[in-house]
């Protein structure tokens, strides 16, 4: 892990430090997601079929989950892999019917009365990350909320695998209560989704990736009458601030829990003691090899990041300027550092609180913003999967009363007939 002390770096050394790893925006990436884009623009079908049997060995597939398939699916794994995930299904479940905003009235005055209403989206596309690892646990947390939002059709989309979908990926299917999962996966299935070639037309497409899938998603928002996307959604981000009452084991588990899932992860340690973080990184030396995505996991840390701090508002300053996509904050009174941040995608306090049960059991959604979007983003929610408007209901005696102070406004923005709308309903 390249190590840097935060007090030594000026403005212009601190950007690198807390660099993104440039494969994430190579540019030979978006040449070749604005050529799928392109063809499958232009070709439909055969160009979808064509990618998808270059990049994952096989066309386009729908694969219907019903009874037979689910069936076959809980033979294929053992009673406790079922258990536990029913237990996180309901934990995930209830988490999200408790997160449903509701219709709400503002402040209503003389006749003005303006209320919120929420509306579940039509559709939503859901992508499923699959190329190196079944995450079926990133089903549960999209097409959960998705249903608890009252989204009617879930378009689930995930790379195939040659040894067929993961039962567990069924079962996870089954538990959201989806119907179908079409299995295509990388740059093409968000531009399937994008066009509706080959799949139903998505409004909004949702969903964690690589770098591909990544760029594919924000090249689709940008074309005009295309769907919205949930948010930049890349590669896995893990920060962690610790003092010198943290177990190094435990951050090294946690770091390397982030560092397996994508050679474009990142994971960095931001530490009140340069022991403690000499500690930790012997830790990962001697954790990593015993993993077996160790490959995955060294390519990532070739972007990791060791930052020495002096005090607690440093080690805020470099999470806040970062913000992670996870923060986990293994230190003393580490609730109280909590007032302290405000940009990140979650946040795990104490050393108990491990990311892998927010990737899992917990409940909220795991799909969180990457790449420093959490500034402006938040992570999915229920409300992700559902738009919100305003109902603007003026009396008769409240437009008299409102009416001339709205035409002189108009008028100052040289709006006559706005000006002329408000006047007619100025008599009562």
């Amino acid at each position: 892990m390249k190590r840097y002390e935060w007090a030594n770096l000026d403005a212009a050394e601190r950007r690198p430090a807390l660099a993104r790893p440039r494969r994430r925006r190579d540019p030979k990436v978006q040449e070749t997601v604005r050529r799928i884009f392109d063809e499958v623009e232009a070709e439909g079908v055969a160009a979808v079929n064509r990618w998808s049997q270059h990049l994952d060995g096989g066309p386009l597939e729908c694969l219907q989950i019903d009874n037979a398939a689910i069936a076959r699916a809980g033979a294929a794994v053992a009673p406790q892999d079922v258990a536990a995930l029913e237990l996180a299904t309901a934990n995930i479940r209830r988490h999200h019917l408790a997160d449903i905003p509701s219709d709400r009235t503002g402040a209503e005055a003389n006749g003005l009365q303006c209320r919120r209403v929420w509306r579940p989206l039509r559709n939503a596309g859901l992508y499923i990350p699959g190329g190196t690892a079944p995450l079926f646990s990133t089903l549960l947390m999209l097409a959960i909320p998705a249903d608890c939002a009252g989204v009617r059709e879930r378009i689930a989309v995930t790379p195939p695998s040659t040894n067929g979908l993961h039962p567990m990926m069924i079962l996870a299917a089954a538990a959201s209560g989806l119907e179908r999962i079409w299995l295509i996966g990388g740059a093409q299935a968000i531009a399937a989704l994008t066009f509706g070639v080959g799949v139903p037309r998505a409004d909004k497409i949702f969903g964690p990736g690589n770098a591909y899938v990544a760029e594919a998603k924000r090249y689709a928002a940008q074309l005009p009458g295309c769907p919205a996307i949930d948010l930049p959604a890349g590669p896995s981000e893990l920060l962690v601030i610790a003092d010198e009452t943290a177990d190094p084991a435990m951050i090294a588990a946690d770091l390397l829990s982030q560092a397996e899932h994508d050679a474009d992860a990142q994971v960095l340690l931001v530490s009140l003691s340069a022991a403690l973080a000499d500690s930790v990184e012997a830790e990962i030396e001697r954790q990593l090899s015993q993993l077996p995505r160790r490959t995955i996991a060294r390519a990532a840390l070739e972007e990791a990041r060791t930052i020495i701090v002096r005090s607690r508002a440093e080690a805020a300053e470099v999470s806040n300027l970062y913000a992670p996509e996870h923060l986990s904050l293994q230190l003393r009174d580490a609730d109280v550092l909590v007032a302290d941040i405000t940009c990140a995608g979650t946040i795990f306090v104490g050393a108990w609180s491990a990311e892998t049960f927010g990737d899992y059991v917990a409940g909220p959604s795991h799909v969180l913003p990457t790449d420093g979007a959490a500034r402006a983003c938040s992570g999915i929610s229920v409300s992700s999967f559902m738009t919100s408007f305003v109902v603007q209901q003026v009396s008769r005696e409240a437009a008299a009363a409102m009416a001339p102070a709205a035409a002189r406004l108009a008028r100052l923005e040289g709006l006559e007939a706005h000006a002329r709308a408000a006047e007619i309903r100025a008599v009562v």
